[in-house]
């Protein structure tokens, strides 16, 4: 009896021991910790109780594991609002069977790892920011029954390697910037009714192979070409919003379209998988003439040398790419770090300026017109070329993170789209190492800013009442630009009479110079810090748009309109705001008058009522109730009269400048 009692305790403390020894392996825990490390913003505290120090991921919010906790087989953290990107040791995660981020706001591109994940059944990266291509290497996920992708940037075409996923029970790609036909092909016909059931003897590819697929949505991408037959039996809308040659479904414009890559066709398909080489016979090789052999030598060699050059080019100009090791948050070990390719595609067409050149350009940097916080902004003249501005931004290189990196290159890429004659041109930029440069240069207004027109004392001083009404139809010419006639628009960050500039002619030029302090403000909240051996390529797209707030660029707008007509600052310590002081007299006709600047003996009464009614539904505290910056824009343009004409018959200032401007 006492054997039996020592052989049960000596089996159940034998198991204990197994049990407790069972742990998830490391490299998967890592995994997890570089994701953690990978978010840089978790608004709703989603990972928090992901501990860098535990060693066991089980309790951890979104993760499950098997039943002896010795794998990690699943991770689902969805609508959480995360901000950051997918690391690439996801693929060393090997048991794990869904994955699912749904709903958040990962940014670069779905890791090619993820090919690694053979037991993946589920796979939904939906709802996020994600770009760049669908990694080829998802088709050898065979286990796979779930793809949702659907609301991205993802772009290029669809990897005909999916077809290989005979599982494949839903795939989600709608909403997305896909192009191309769809991978379907087969060397026969056959009729709509038989997915899932092909005939043995049929050579079908891409997603026309043998498959359990049920639901598939194609929408709202730029596919061209037609829908194959074997997908007709999906409902009509899981492909509509693309640039099919079809006319019962709706599809894109043709001007959306013009940019849609054409379908291409299938490829060669070889049954045997027999190089042609072999079909050739001995006789026939042997039959050539010799000037023929020859030429193929000459040809073979000249071809050969080609390509050595084209790789030869290709490793210099990698090695030229500014390839960086920057720390994405800055850590006492001086370990955390992240290396990014700088050189991307969106910064291709932008000029980039040497700091030498900018140096002697500005006198040594010694010319400064403005200064805050954050940047001091130098005047300087191009050899041979235009008067530039050239913002500086203050930050030491130790505080310079990645994060900031990132929001540098966009900045440049979001302000060298503006094209208009009244938003400030950017003319390139000027990123170094060392000494530590990173700068931004945009065409000099020569009047400086409206600010200093509007506030300053003396003679030359003061603005007509003719100017300021066509500053103001060029500032919200400018506005509805932003706002309304591009792809993504642009807002101000702080729009404001430091924000337009006046040229030589005195018209308005709008300009974000203040645009660094919200990025400044979002780099001391955001946590996080990346380690990673590997470069991350962030495409793009990838990052998150600058904040918009178009809405709030109207009200700006009323404020910034009471100003120029005022002449008040928008803000005086004696007097407080300046909408408070002037709600009174907006509505009222008869002491509308009032609000008009006292050294400003002439104006125009028509003029003024439209831009105190404007002014009104610029400033209403309900933002939804504010106009849009095309209808305020129509409102100014249609009841201002801009022409001379009208203040020369009561103006002798007007005579004065129409004299100085001719």
């Amino acid at each position: 009896m006492k054997l039996c009692t020592s052989l049960l305790l000596l089996g159940l403390v034998s198991m204990l021991s197994f049990v407790a020894s069972v742990r998830v392996p490391s490299n998967e825990v890592l995994a997890l910790k570089t994701f953690k490390e990978a978010v840089y913003e978790d608004p709703h505290m989603a990972l928090s109780n992901w501990n860098s120090l535990d060693s066991d991921p089980c309790d951890w919010n979104g993760v499950s594991c098997t039943a002896l906790r010795d794998h990690v087989i699943k991770l689902n953290i969805s609508g959480a609002s995360l901000r950051g990107f997918l690391a690439q040791e996801f693929g060393k995660i090997t048991y794990i069977q869904e994955l699912i981020l749904h709903g958040n706001n990962l940014i670069g591109i779905i890791p090619k790892e993820l090919g690694m994940l053979k037991s993946l059944k589920v796979l939904d990266l939906g709802m996020n920011q994600l770009s760049g291509p669908i990694p080829p290497e998802i088709g050898n996920l065979t286990q796979l029954m779930k793809i949702n992708l659907q609301s991205n940037g993802l772009t290029g075409w669809i990897p005909p390697e999916l077809g290989n996923l005979k599982y494949l029970q839903e795939l989600r790609l709608d909403r997305n910037k896909l192009q191309g036909s769809l991978p379907c092909g087969s060397s026969s016909n056959f009729s709509s009714n038989m997915h899932g059931m092909y005939a043995s003897g049929v050579n079908l590819t891409g997603f026309c192979r043998p498959s359990q697929l049920k639901v598939a949505d194609f929408s709202y991408n730029f596919f061209v070409g037609s829908i194959p037959k074997c997908l007709k039996y999906l409902p009509r809308s899981s492909f509509q919003g693309n640039c099919f040659h079809i006319e019962d479904i709706k599809q894109r414009t043709l001007v959306q379209c013009a940019g849609a890559s054409p379908a291409r066709s299938g490829p060669v398909v070889n049954p045997r998988h027999e190089p042609a080489t072999k079909h050739v016979t001995k006789h026939q090789e042997a039959s050539k003439p010799s000037w023929l052999l020859a030429l193929e030598i000459v040809t073979g060699t000249m071809v050969g040398s080609l390509f050595v050059i084209g790789i030869l080019t290709a490793i210099q100009r990698c090695n030229n790419k500014s390839s960086i090791i920057i720390p994405w948050k800055k850590s006492g070990s001086g370990k955390d770090y992240l290396a990014l390719q700088i050189d991307s595609e969106m910064l291709k067409d932008v000029m980039r300026y040497s700091r030498q050149d900018l140096e002697v350009a500005c006198e040594d940097f010694s010319n400064i017109i403005g200064s805050s916080p954050d940047s001091l902004v130098y005047k300087g003249i191009m050899k041979g070329g235009p008067e530039i501005a050239v913002i500086s931004l203050c930050i030491k290189e130790e505080n310079w993170t990645g994060y900031l990196e990132l929001y540098f290159q966009r900045e440049v890429a979001d302000l060298a789209r503006l094209n208009h004659d009244n938003a400030g041109k950017l003319l390139g930029y000027c990123r170094e190492s060392s000494p530590f440069t990173r700068m931004l240069v945009f065409e000099y207004a020569s009047n400086g800013t409206l600010y200093e027109h509007l506030h300053c004392y003396g003679e030359g001083c003061q603005l007509s009442w003719t100017r300021r009404m066509k500053i103001i139809i060029g500032i919200a010419r400018g506005l509805k630009y932003l706002h309304t006639e591009i792809e993504p628009p642009f807002t101000i960050s702080e729009l404001n009479s430091n924000a337009v500039y006046i040229t030589e002619d005195f018209s308005p030029k709008l300009v974000d110079f203040e645009s660094w302090k919200t990025v400044l403000e979002r780099s001391e909240k955001n946590s996080g810090s990346v380690s990673s051996q590997g470069a991350v390529c962030l495409l793009p797209n990838s990052l998150e748009a600058r904040h918009l707030d178009p809405k709030g660029n109207i009200y700006a707008f009323g404020v910034l309109l009471l100003e120029i007509i005022s002449g008040r600052p928008p803000y005086c310590k004696d007097k407080g705001y300046l909408v408070d002081w002037a709600r009174d007299y907006l509505e009222m006709p008869e002491v509308m008058s009032y609000v008009v600047a006292p050294e400003l003996k002439h104006f125009r009464y028509e003029d003024l009522k439209a831009i105190c009614e404007v002014i009104i539904l610029c400033i209403s505290p309900d933002p939804s109730v504010r106009p849009s910056m095309r209808e305020l824009c129509i409102m100014l343009e249609s009841r201002i009269d801009t022409s001379i004409n009208v203040e020369l018959k009561a103006s002798s200032l007007a005579w004065a400048e129409l004299a100085l401007s001719s």
